[in-house]
């Protein structure tokens, strides 16, 4: 297996007749799901993700792919193709759209309908390709045929591209459930057909390859919410990612069989229970849909609640519950469910949100005590049935952290693909197909680009350094006046701190030895306010440092007089 290196070089100029992909996101991480792919010197993008913050990455909204690759040939991209719905595959498209609008979009009914709306937001119109699964089209140099696949959002699609180089089969996120819902299985007679026909690179899902056998079909949740609604005495809460029209079609189908009342709270999921009802994908039963504002009229045991937050987002609704900052107020006897698993990375901030609706008096059922999820993505069995079928020439693991792309890529191994024709990339890491072998070449320089309120990309790793430095240390601000004349310090110096358990007399311990120091540096010939700033800084550093255990930002300001 081919492990990218941390030094690779840059790449050299594609060959003639060969495949380039590059993956710039979705590679070690669980997010961010962006695939390029080039032959003859045009482009075609596989899905646009985005990328959730986590706790040390303080005020950042989104994360983003980095574009810096393709920026300078936006004018060669034939298409971007959209495998399916959730915001890790398509959030980041209206980003990309910025810097070219009629890029055309390619997905299924469902997919395109979720982006047109997230567009519309962002005032872009966008251009747009309905497909369906059995359907081929050509985008230049590349034919695409889509094949149906089964996920925890209905209309998912894997991509076939073949190119003169050879054919690429991306799954997407995929799983084989053999009873889904909407009876839209993942069509492996199509994946049976693309390995005879020669599957030459298999991008895989890798983001449960670490977890054994199959996983458990979608109707086995039904039974269990209707258990935990005939249990409930009071209000429910279902806690939901805002596109998983299946859970949301099984809350509606429980509370209509127990008598209850569903409102959707959260923008997301208003927007998009709404676009998946226009358009058959959720079937809504007769009068059990109430707007919010109609909840106060309904008995408690009447009322379920159906919104965001299951990940322990902020700013999520589910989250302002728990803070008791939302108009919703949790109280004894409700029954809070969370019908989603855990997005590594996002454990602390979920139990955090646990916690908060225990304290309340919630009973909260979640996937650790009862079977209220099931995960998206294909086990180790079914990854083991898929390289059997497919017996591709190539594999490359996608979508997982990098644990995730190891374990994948050593049941591809085991299934016999040759050890030397498993690929780990990670981001940014550049593959060739050429002469039906796949192989690392090169890297180019991929970053992650975070959004932060309205700024996109101004936030670097060093300001993030800084706002976590904030949390984390504290502040100190030292303000003085020194004359220009002798040296002498006329006003000050003062100190303000913040985030301290001490008072801000605890400074004054530290206050002439400041003074001291500025006539001090002075006298040996520092005139430059900046270089008495810097002795500040050092003094009151270590002062902070030995007597309080602290590393805090400080800010001196010297002003001549």
């Amino acid at each position: 297996m081919s492990h990218p290196h941390p030094e690779l070089d840059t790449p050299p100029p594609l060959a003639e007749g060969a495949l380039r992909v590059v993956a710039l996101g979705g590679l070690g991480e669980v997010g961010r799901n962006m695939a390029v792919l080039e032959f003859a010197g045009r482009l075609l993008v596989v899905d646009c993700g985005v990328l959730f913050p986590e706790d040390h990455q303080p005020g950042v909204d989104l994360i983003l792919p980095d574009f810096d690759y393709i920026r300078d040939r936006l004018g060669d991209i034939e298409a971007i193709v959209l495998t399916h719905g959730h915001e890790d595959h398509i959030g980041a498209v209206p980003y990309l759209l910025r810097l070219r609008e009629d890029i055309p979009l390619v997905g299924s009914q469902l997919t395109l309908a979720f982006v047109e709306a997230k567009l519309k937001e962002h005032r872009i119109t966008p251009v747009t390709r309905p497909v369906r699964e059995g359907q081929v089209e050509r985008f230049g140099q590349f034919e695409c045929e889509f094949v149906a696949v089964n996920h925890s959002i209905p209309d998912a699609l894997a991509v076939a591209v073949t190119t003169p180089a050879g054919t690429v089969l991306h799954t997407g996120d995929f799983k084989m459930d053999q009873l889904p819902l909407d009876g839209r299985i993942t069509d492996l007679r199509a994946f049976a057909r693309l390995g005879e026909k020669g599957v030459d690179l298999f991008m895989v899902d890798s983001t449960n390859a670490e977890v054994p056998g199959f996983v458990a079909p979608e109707r086995g949740i039904g039974p269990v919410l209707d258990s935990v609604f005939a249990d409930s005495a009071k209000r429910i809460i279902v806690a939901s990612f805002a596109s998983h029209v299946h859970r949301v079609q099984q809350v509606l189908d429980a509370a209509a069989a127990h008598g209850r009342r569903v409102a959707l709270v959260g923008r997301s999921m208003v927007r998009n229970m709404a676009i998946a009802a226009d358009l058959g994908y959720l079937k809504v039963p007769d009068g059990v849909l109430v707007d919010l504002k109609a909840v106060g009229d309904l008995p408690d045991d009447e009322v379920v609640l159906m919104c965001t937050g299951s990940q322990g987002e902020p700013m999520a609704a589910l989250s302002r519950m728990a803070n008791n900052d939302h108009k919703v107020s949790v109280g004894a006897g409700d029954t809070v469910i969370l019908a989603s698993s855990l997005i590594p990375g996002n454990e602390n901030a979920v139990y955090r949100v646990i916690n908060g609706l225990t304290r309340l008096g919630a009973r909260v059922v979640h996937s650790g005590n009862a079977k209220v999820h099931v995960s998206g993505h294909a086990s180790a069995g079914e990854l083991l049935y898929c390289y059997n079928i497919l017996r591709p020439r190539n594999v490359m693991p996608v979508h997982g952290e990098v644990r995730h792309l190891v374990a994948n890529a050593a049941l591809a191994v085991q299934t016999g693909v040759p050890a030397d024709r498993v690929v780990l990339a990670e981001d940014g890491v550049v593959v060739d197909l050429v002469d039906g072998r796949a192989s690392v070449v090169g890297a180019v320089p991929c970053g992650y680009v975070y959004v932060d309120g309205s700024s996109v990309g101004g936030i670097t790793e060093a300001e993030l350094k800084d706002r976590r430095i904030l949390g984390d240390e504290g502040f100190v601000s030292i303000f003085a006046v020194v004359s220009s004349a002798d040296g002498k310090v006329l006003a000050g110096p003062q100190i303000h701190a913040r985030g301290f358990a001490e008072q801000d007399e605890v400074f004054e311990d530290i206050l002439p030895e400041v003074t001291r120091a500025l006539e001090e540096a002075v006298a040996q010939g520092a005139t430059d306010t900046h270089q008495l700033q810097q002795v500040i800084r050092r003094v009151v550093g270590r002062w902070v440092s030995s007597r309080l255990r602290r590393r805090p930002m400080i800010i001196p300001v010297v002003v001549e007089a």
